[in-house]
């Protein structure tokens, strides 16, 4: 495979394995273990002499494919495949640290992942501190002798803050810290952090990469010695595997992925400059707009918007509801990265365990909306919108 491939080209062909019957779509191979030859060949894969599978738990042909073209995209030298988001978020800072040791996080979290970092964590003796991640000198003050990871998402969920990551890297150097950085709201086509110096990146597949409601997963990418000295074991003994046909399923699902984002990042950015002329929408968060509050750092590190659009209905709870339940084509959920235009309230979904103060702290209202943007006809969508807004009560 060629490194000089472009991504829409890496994403159709990367990493792909063809059986002896020389099929087009990449096969799935349901099974859990794998047959030897003879008792030796069985010892030495088990060795590590020989390349060759073992159990579907440690991994599979369309496993290794997905996982490849991820690699590909990325820029990374390996990948483990997950059966989930939090799978692999969970993976990712829990396989490097042990009792004693100290994560800096930026405080801007989905919901489970501050959940891993303040709850589960400190349960194994891992102390955490949470910081206003916009802020560098938050990151270094925050810093211990005992400090090994620093966590973030950029963009953030809900609110779409941006972090420096090469700012945070360079602290993290310093003192031979891990940065893991969830890249989900960026894509992988918008933010390169492994090339903005961050060391680990994790992604919810579930969201853009299937990008049509199916399956869940997710992946975690790093370079090789990371990779075989931190995580390899942990994966192969707790399980949190990927299964095959999900695997295939997001395979398929990664093929349209710069279609998809493309056309969602458009939406995205024509829905959010017609809220922003709204009367009832209070404010409108979107990178792609120069009057987001980290417009110079969004021009450093990210090559486009997002699919994702954060605003603020002037009517609290009551008004964001009333939006939200007269719209048509856009559907209520809580995913995002659908083919499909979702739209949630985080205050009483995916932000709803956090106490109102952090809420606050985060910039989470009773008003905030999150929209993710599908890949639907602009027009009709701001049509939609148009009528929601229209049977609000001002």
């Amino acid at each position: 495979m060629s490194k000089t491939w472009r991504p829409a080209t890496q994403l159709v062909h990367g990493g792909t394995l063809r059986s002896q019957y020389g099929e087009t779509s990449e096969a799935i191979y349901l099974t859990q273990g794998f047959v030897y030859e003879t008792s030796e060949a069985a010892e030495a894969r088990f060795k590590g002499e020989t390349e060759g599978f073992i159990y579907a738990r440690y991994g599979s042909p369309t496993n290794d494919m997905f996982e490849k073209r991820m690699c590909m995209l990325e820029g990374a030298e390996d990948a483990r495949a997950t059966a989930s988001g939090m799978a692999a978020v969970t993976a990712a800072i829990l396989c490097q640290l042990k009792a004693g040791d100290h994560i800096v996080a930026a405080r801007a979290l989905f919901g489970s992942c501050r959940w891993v970092v303040e709850t589960l964590a400190p349960k194994y003796g891992i102390d955490c501190t949470l910081i206003d991640g916009r802020d560098l000198a938050s990151w270094e003050k925050a810093i211990t002798p005992k400090t090994k990871v620093f966590f973030l998402e950029s963009p953030t969920n809900p609110t779409l803050e941006v972090i420096d990551i090469a700012g945070v890297a360079k602290l993290a150097n310093q003192i031979g810290a891990k940065v893991v950085v969830d890249n989900v709201f960026a894509t992988p086509l918008f933010q390169k952090p492994l090339e903005l110096g961050a060391h680990i990146v994790v992604y919810s597949a579930t969201k853009h990469i299937d990008g049509q409601g199916r399956c869940l997963g997710g992946v975690v990418l790093s370079d090789k010695e990371w990779i075989d000295e931190n995580l390899h074991d942990y994966f192969r003994h707790t399980g949190p595997a990927m299964s095959p046909f999900n695997a295939w399923t997001l395979l398929k699902g990664i093929e349209t992925l710069p279609l998809r984002v493309r056309q969602q990042t458009e939406n995205a950015a024509k829905i959010a400059d017609f809220l922003a002329e709204q009367g009832k929408v209070a404010k409108v968060i979107y990178p792609g707009r120069k009057d987001h509050p980290q417009a110079d750092i969004i021009a450093k590190q990210m090559t486009g918007g997002s699919t994702l659009v954060a605003f603020e209905m002037k009517g609290g709870k009551d008004a964001a509801f009333a939006l939200q339940n007269a719209l048509e084509i856009i559907k209520i959920s809580n995913n995002l990265g659908d083919s499909k235009s979702l739209i949630t309230h985080p205050a009483t979904t995916t932000h709803k365990n956090l106490t109102e103060e952090a809420r606050v702290e985060l910039g989470i209202s009773p008003g905030t909306v999150r929209l993710s943007a599908g890949i639907e006809d602009t027009d009709d969508l701001i049509e939609d919108f148009a009528k929601a807004l229209a049977k609000v009560s001002a």
